[in-house]
């Protein structure tokens, strides 16, 4: 599934006139802990599976008191359903004075049985049955906050590292207004990113993997960046790709989208893709847009 984009131009959390409020919710085993540790450390206060009942005596304004809020919320949480929980959200949402966003954290189904099975943990909606029943439960419960969401961050080959610094690049309560540009090399042969907006393969070019001297390096190394700048073909790939993504770029900003995922694939992604998307974010930084770089499989055997 794609992820959703918000209608509206979010306001800034930046913005000194309203207090932000960002509620955390997603798959169970998903991250949403780590999440509201990670926002902890970026000055928001963080509570965790407080009852639906008392979330808006949290966020009244003098209670509030213009302190920065991230509030985690699931299935585990007390008196929670799907339809009192949007309803509550369709009023936080009213509150003037309050910059509300909803994250939803979601990984693979697989990777979370394995999870859940590697820590020896029964699911939660499941305790007495296999857990991928709770899961495939779970997953029918929350498509609704899924859809809602103004951003969805999947965590099935994500690092606790990648993830704090994705929510460190959209969530600073300092980061200035504007879109969130994530460029992430992959490898094709583990699959492609959930999370991508837009997806580029570079297979074609000249693969340095099949030169012995160039095989043990990687695409942050200058003899594989020559490598692969040689292929006739590299100059003419890399100016159209710019073409292409100028006059987009701003049309995201105008829809209302905070973040943008560009996905760089190759087979192995160790070589080609990583050099494309670090030649990708230095020339998008070049342009003042806010850019950070991750490769998600160099470092995989």
């Amino acid at each position: 599934m794609p992820d959703p984009s918000p209608t509206s131009a979010p306001v800034p959390f930046s913005d000194d006139q309203v207090t932000p409020l960002l509620i955390v919710t997603g798959m169970s085993g998903a991250g949403r802990s780590t999440a509201l540790k990670a926002l902890e450390d970026l000055g928001y206060e963080a509570v965790d599976n407080l009852p639906l009942s008392l979330l808006s005596s949290l966020v009244q304004p003098a209670a509030v008191a213009g302190r920065p809020l991230a509030v985690g919320v699931d299935a585990r949480t007390r008196d929670f359903g799907t339809e009192p929980f949007l309803e509550e959200l369709d009023e936080l949402i009213s509150h003037r004075e309050l910059s509300v966003r909803m994250l939803f954290l979601d990984c693979d189904s697989e990777v979370l049985r394995r999870r859940f099975t590697e820590t020896r943990r029964r699911h939660p909606l499941a305790p007495d049955r296999p857990v991928t029943d709770g899961i495939n439960h779970e997953r029918r419960m929350l498509a609704p906050l899924r859809d809602r969401a103004d951003e969805v961050i999947d965590t099935s080959e994500m690092a606790i590292g990648a993830l704090r610094q994705r929510l460190d690049a959209t969530y600073a309560l300092d980061a200035a207004p504007g879109l969130a540009i994530f460029v992430m090399s992959f490898a094709y042969r583990r699959g492609i990113p959930h999370e991508a907006d837009l997806v580029f393969d570079v297979r074609f070019l000249r693969n340095p993997h099949y030169d012995e001297t160039l095989r043990p390096m990687t695409g942050l190394d200058r003899p594989v960046g020559d490598f692969i700048e040689s292929d006739a073909d590299f100059e003419i790939y890399f100016t159209n790709l710019k073409t292409l993504l100028e006059p987009l770029l701003p049309r995201f900003s105008a829809e209302g989208k905070s973040y943008l995922t560009i996905a760089v694939g190759c087979t192995g992604g160790r070589h080609r893709s990583v050099y494309l998307a670090e030649r990708l974010g230095e020339w998008l930084a070049g342009t003042g847009e806010r850019v950070d770089i991750s490769h998600r499989d160099l470092n995989k055997e």
